[in-house]
């Protein structure tokens, strides 16, 4: 006897059978049974997760003679019937399935109609299943409106879709629309275990989270790679050889990579990860497993009472785990991994790009300064800071922010007859709730980086700007290097040590800092660099925005003085649309 794979050997024939679709299950079980029956039937979702099935079924439903073959249209087909037994074996002539992928013309289209005029043979009725109904062609969907539409008493339309955007809503409108969910892994997890009693397998039942979870709520995968596994394991299904077959990463390498970086610890992180390179484990598996530890993570750190009815065996590990990583590392971890999947093909090798993303958390990790930056600044020396390391824990020099001035509303805004109302020459800043937008008046009301960054110009900050810009311009520095010299600050300067500041730990590594000394001795600045960790209240970088701000002012001042568009504004009530103007 030749075997029959799982998957078609466990395909539900009663709605009763049926897993994972209880809300299809039911309207139709209440359409049968009351007689309530539409004439069309749309039945969408992804593969495998029984359109198929419910066609047939319900097609068993509306034929079925009962074991005494006196029986009618029931929710619960008897099975054993010539009409059930025919639709389940694939010869009941009343019964015709239509492959839409490869019979997409229009000349199959109206052959299967032609059939529609003939009542039925065997059955109470004709029922025509069109599978993959969206790849017909648009000639093939109006060939078949009108017969859809107003199908004779007898005929019965299933049709089924993976892709319901693809249909006519000519089509959509004039059927019942069912959409058939992926299921979740604890369901198919539930249905693979009663199929394995039923076969005598054992399982252990982590082997079985991970086909279920590997199956994406196809209950036909799920069974196709039970067979695969059960063949891989020689009639066992095991942990480790699932887990091997699927090539999928183990839960502890996914725990020890989220706690060594909670720890900060780079070097394990770049071990587990050459660990997973040996063991031929998928880089793509293990940022999916760790997006799935993740998102438990996250669940549990919003809803710590969620552990205790947490009935996996490594819930404990989970918990522990949430209470190491800080709720917002969890986040950005998570952003970090599911991101980081579609760089895999783009790096030369996916485990290199695997240690990027793992490590780009690190990067992004906060630093523990805060003690620095709210510890008044000491004063000394740069003598005293030569024997220092790269970044020196306090500040060579201070350098306060100048006070933000305080803007005050207008006074009165554009009379809606146009007439303009007197303003205050400074620039003021209208507060408003959040999505309101301000109506404009005779003066643009747009908030100027120049009146809220405020600059406190220093004579290094003069040297170092014009430095900077010279080097970017000889394009002696670029990326990185010079976003570290646009977003530094020169704090101090001897003959041999120069000291900078930064805000962001991000830009001070030590291949930036080199490339950047190596560039000042190139402009005839042979010093050695230091980087420190502060505010930064003169930076190149902060010059050119006002810079750009100040362009901006006077690029919205030109055209609001201009008196055409004063008397625009004064005769038609005209209104300049708020960043409709760029400076040239």
């Amino acid at each position: 006897m030749s075997y029959l794979v799982l998957a078609r050997k466990y395909r539900p024939r009663t709605f009763t059978e049926m897993v994972g679709q209880e809300h299809v299950v039911q309207a139709l079980t209440n359409a049968l049974t009351t007689q309530r029956l539409h004439h069309a039937y749309l039945f969408t979702g992804t593969r495998g997760v029984g359109k198929t099935t419910v066609s047939r079924v319900l097609a068993k439903s509306l034929n079925c003679q009962g074991a005494d073959g006196q029986g009618g249209i029931t929710a619960e087909p008897c099975g054993v019937c010539q009409a059930c037994t025919d639709i389940d074996a694939g010869r009941f002539v009343d019964y015709t399935e239509l492959d839409a992928a490869s019979n997409r013309g229009v000349d199959e289209v109206q052959s299967l109609l032609e059939q529609a005029v003939y009542k039925p043979v065997q059955g109470r009725f004709k029922v025509f299943m069109i599978d993959e109904v969206h790849m017909l062609t648009n000639t093939a969907f109006n060939a078949m409106l009108k017969t859809l539409e107003e199908p004779p008493e007898y005929l019965k339309f299933v049709l089924a879709t993976t892709d319901p955007q693809k249909v006519p809503v000519t089509v959509l409108s004039r059927c019942l629309q069912f959409n058939l969910r992926p299921m979740a892994p604890e369901t198919v997890l539930e249905h693979l275990s009663h199929v394995l009693t039923q076969e005598n397998i054992p399982a252990e039942p982590q082997a079985l989270r991970l086909l279920a979870r590997a199956a994406r709520g196809s209950m036909r995968d799920a069974l196709s790679l039970t067979d695969q596994a059960i063949a891989y394991g020689s009639g066992q299904l095991q942990e480790a050889s699932v887990r091997q077959m699927l090539g999928s990463a183990d839960r502890s390498h996914v725990f020890r990579l989220i706690e060594a970086l909670a720890q900060g610890d780079g070097k394990t992180v770049v071990d587990t990860s050459e660990a997973l390179r040996l063991n031929g484990i998928s880089a793509a598996a293990t940022m999916e497993e760790m997006s799935l530890v993740l998102q438990r993570m996250a669940v549990l750190q919003a809803v710590p009472q969620m552990a205790e009815a947490d009935a996996d065996p490594e819930a404990q590990d989970l918990a522990r785990l949430a209470t190491v990583l800080p709720p917002d590392e969890t986040q950005l971890l998570y952003s970090l991994c599911l991101h980081g999947r579609q760089e895999l093909g783009l790096a030369p090798d996916e485990y290199a790009a695997l240690t990027m993303v793992l490590l780009r958390l690190l990067a992004f990790k906060p630093q523990q300064t805060a003690s620095h930056a709210n510890a008044p600044a000491e004063k000394k020396s740069l003598n005293d800071t030569r024997a220092a390391p790269a970044v020196a824990p306090t500040l060579a020099k201070t350098v306060q922010p100048l006070p933000v001035r305080e803007m005050s509303p207008p006074k009165a805004e554009l009379a809606p007859s146009g007439d303009r109302a007197d303003h205050d020459s400074d620039a003021a800043v209208v507060a408003m709730p959040v999505r309101e937008i301000a109506e404009p008046s005779a003066k643009l009301e747009q908030v100027s980086p120049v009146a809220l960054t405020q600059i406190n110009t220093t004579p290094e900050g003069d040297f170092w700007y014009g430095l900077v810009q010279q080097m970017a311009k000889a394009e002696t520095i670029n990326a990185l290097v010079r976003e570290l010299a646009l977003q530094s600050q020169l704090i101090a300067r001897d003959d041999d040590a120069w000291m900078l500041r930064v805000e962001r730990e991000s830009l001070n590594n030590p291949t930036s800092r080199e490339r950047l000394q190596a560039a000042l001795a190139q402009a005839g600045h042979g010093v050695r660099l230091m980087v420190e960790l502060g505010a930064v209240h003169d930076s190149p970088a902060k010059r050119n925005a006002a810079a750009a701000a100040a362009r901006q002012q006077q690029a919205q001042d030109t055209i609001l003085n201009d008196p055409y568009v004063q008397s625009l504004m004064r005769d038609f009530g005209a209104k300049i649309v708020p960043g409709s103007i760029k400076p040239v």
